[in-house]
């Protein structure tokens, strides 16, 4: 298999696959290496907000899992699974993210969301001394309403070159939010964000 720390940035084909029954045969380890990838390729914001970065591995692995469950093997059927992840693996001048939004009460949840309406374009990547890059969110359909915003988001940050080169020469990242109701930033630190680095290839 290939080094999670070295995994290229390409769009998964077919190929790229393991047929249903190796899938089965390796998927606990395969599971496994992904927690391990995982560990490192999320940022929290504030209490509620966690941002899970996407890349090559774990989209192949939600592919894998939506194939075993379904059970897909026909070309066809795993063309349209692949049409639909592959624009959430990043394409080396962005970052691309599921965001969730978390709360353990159902009803604390319910508020909140109608609270937070809005928020999914109002979450921000900033490098140090470049201006804040707000997230295109929903690229495939809209998630919210006008009465609450979904617990779930798909989220792209667009970078500059010049981002990308202040990032590699030690620039500080942070994330936050504007939104009112939830006021919180996050500082990118050590082996996070050697991780979202790595997407920038």
């Amino acid at each position: 298999m290939e080094s999670e720390t070295n995994i290229p940035m390409k769009k998964l084909q077919r190929e790229d696959l393991l047929s249903l029954e190796q899938y089965a045969e390796q998927r606990a380890e395969f599971r496994d290496r992904v927690i391990r990838h995982k560990k490192y390729r999320r940022v929290d914001i504030g209490p509620n907000l966690t941002l899970y970065f996407e890349d090559r591995l774990t989209i192949q692995y939600q592919v894998q899992e939506m194939l075993r469950i379904e059970k897909i093997f026909e070309a066809d059927g795993i063309e349209e699974e692949l049409s639909a992840y592959n624009p959430l693996i990043p394409d080396g001048g962005n970052l691309k993210c599921t965001a969730m939004l978390e709360f353990g009460d159902v009803k604390v949840r319910r508020e909140r969301l109608a609270q937070l309406v809005g928020i999914e374009h109002l979450v921000w990547l900033q490098v140090a001394g470049h201006d804040k890059v707000f997230a295109i969110s929903n690229e495939d359909l809209e998630r919210s309403t006008d009465e609450k915003t979904s617990a779930v988001h798909f989220m792209r940050f667009e970078l500059t070159a010049e981002m990308i080169a202040a990032l590699r020469t030690g620039a500080g990242m942070t994330f936050g939010t504007n939104h009112a109701g939830y006021p919180y930033t996050a500082e990118v630190l050590g082996k996070t964000k050697e991780a979202l680095l790595k997407d920038l290839d």
